[in-house]
């Protein structure tokens, strides 16, 4: 919303200027004659005089209006910071950070000339008004009626002068922030991370395991991760998929673009081999940052919904509870979760099916089975393929994961979810969280909306979402 603030805001400065520019330009070409506008617009020409109209030359539209915009300071600025803008607004789109993260990346670093530009826009002091000493002398209410006249007292030509910039008293806070911000990233990027393991999954999926001295973490953060071997400069974010009750922090990462695609190469994934440690990256990390994941434990009921790889901070969340359970499961105030991974491939399944199984199995050592109830949805598959994994329904344990919740073919009802788990905690608050994509969101927000009850003792399901 800032962003789009900021552009908007940019849209009818720039368009008011325009008109504005225009009208100075024609007013000292054309004239005004009779009128008060002709004689504000000529003062300046004679000696001594201060002007109000920037604009001194008479070269006529648009070639008057071009010379101000690359001949003054405030027009050639507003020009910069107009391209600068428009070009972070344009590498900013959906498609452009998904699919060319870098171009996003170095792009928005462009906001540095947007703010320079910014802040010595108004030092050229276009804008004039009517200086306080010419005020006692020449006041506007009374001398403008008789404009025709003025020169000797009671109304001596007006003198004008630039206003001072004021931008600089804005945007001096925010970017000392910043600046402080980018301090703490530059020290937390010299503290030695340790890459302990590197663990290749199918569907393009690397487990990286760090140690970094003094790391802690909570479940669901996530932190930027940095490999000069790659790039000097790009952060990338990634949540965290290790559990704090660990020894070690982990991320996973797909490989979907050319910094990941060039930290599988340098970990040495592109080869068949065993890989030496001593040969592995080195790696900063800035980190951990909060998200709404952290939440989860505040509520006896949480519905989890990840959708591809979306499901990564549940991982943290999931492993915590087991370990949770482990230790003494009555401490532990969620009573029970209810677990929905959609995605489209079945060897995505590979490295989270471990977590579900250890977690099932320490349910049932604990005697509490209904604990964890998951669900988990091919959503890429056809018809032909689903009728083949149909077949092998009956087996007691699944034929894909090698859990015994069979897994489902399609995408959930989530109206009829969201009745059931109403139903069966009907005075619970119930906790929804989800990382994937703004339609699934929208379509689980309004539910958890519509399925609320109106009374305060009935069930509530409060919405948290994280976008991947």
């Amino acid at each position: 919303m800032v962003a789009w603030m900021i552009a908007l805001h940019t849209a009818i400065h720039t368009v008011a200027h325009l008109f504005n520019v225009e009208w100075l330009v024609n007013a000292r070409v054309e004239g005004v004659n009779g009128t008060i506008e002709a004689v504000l617009t000529d003062i300046g020409d004679k000696e001594g005089e201060k002007y109000v109209n920037f604009v001194r030359s008479k070269t006529p539209n648009p070639v008057g209006g071009i010379h101000v915009a690359f001949t003054f300071l405030a027009g050639l600025t507003g020009v910069v910071i107009t391209l600068a803008l428009i070009l972070i607004i344009t590498s900013s789109t959906k498609i452009i950070r998904r699919s060319y993260f870098e171009v996003f990346w170095y792009t928005h670093h462009l906001f540095v000339v947007f703010f320079i530009g910014l802040v010595i826009h108004g030092a050229g002091r276009i804008v004039r008004g009517q200086t306080l000493k010419s005020l006692d002398e020449h006041n506007p209410d009374v001398c403008s009626r008789n404009f025709t006249e003025w020169g000797p007292k009671p109304c001596p030509i007006p003198q004008f002068a630039g206003n001072p910039p004021m931008t600089w008293k804005w945007v001096v806070a925010p970017m000392a922030l910043y600046v402080i911000e980018r301090l703490i990233r530059f020290w937390r990027s010299q503290q030695k991370v340790v890459i302990t393991k590197v663990v290749t999954h199918p569907f393009k999926t690397i487990e990286l395991q760090m140690k970094k001295k003094g790391f802690k973490m909570e479940v669901g953060q996530y932190v930027f991760v940095q490999c000069p071997a790659v790039s000097s400069l790009e952060w990338h974010p990634f949540t965290l998929t290790s559990a704090p009750e660990e020894d070690f922090f982990s991320i996973h990462i797909r490989i979907v673009g050319d910094w990941t695609e060039g930290l599988f190469k340098a970990c040495g994934c592109d080869k068949t081999e065993f890989q030496d440690a001593w040969k592995l990256p080195k790696i900063s990390v800035d980190g951990p940052f909060g998200t709404a994941s952290e939440d989860v434990f505040r509520y006896e009921v949480a519905m989890l919904v990840g959708a591809g790889i979306g499901v990564t901070p549940f991982a943290s969340v999931l492993k915590s509870v087991w370990y949770k359970y482990c230790n003494n499961a009555s401490t532990l105030n969620l009573k029970k979760i209810y677990f929905y991974w959609l995605c489209r491939d079945t060897q995505a399944f590979e490295w989270f099916a471990d977590l579900l199984q250890s977690l099932e199995n320490q349910t049932l050592l604990q005697n509490n089975p209904d604990f964890l109830t998951y669900n988990i949805y091919l959503t890429g598959w056809d018809e032909t393929q689903a009728t083949a994994f149909s077949l092998h329904h009956d087996q007691e344990k699944d034929v894909i994961t090698g859990l015994k919740q069979k897994t489902l073919y399609g995408r959930p009802n989530w109206e009829n979810e969201f009745k059931t788990i109403g139903s069966a905690h009907a005075s619970s608050r119930v906790g929804v969280f989800l990382c994937g994509p703004e339609s699934l969101a929208g379509t689980l927000s309004n539910l958890s909306i519509t399925n609320s009850s109106v009374d305060p003792r009935g069930v509530h399901f409060i919405f948290n979402k994280e976008n991947f």
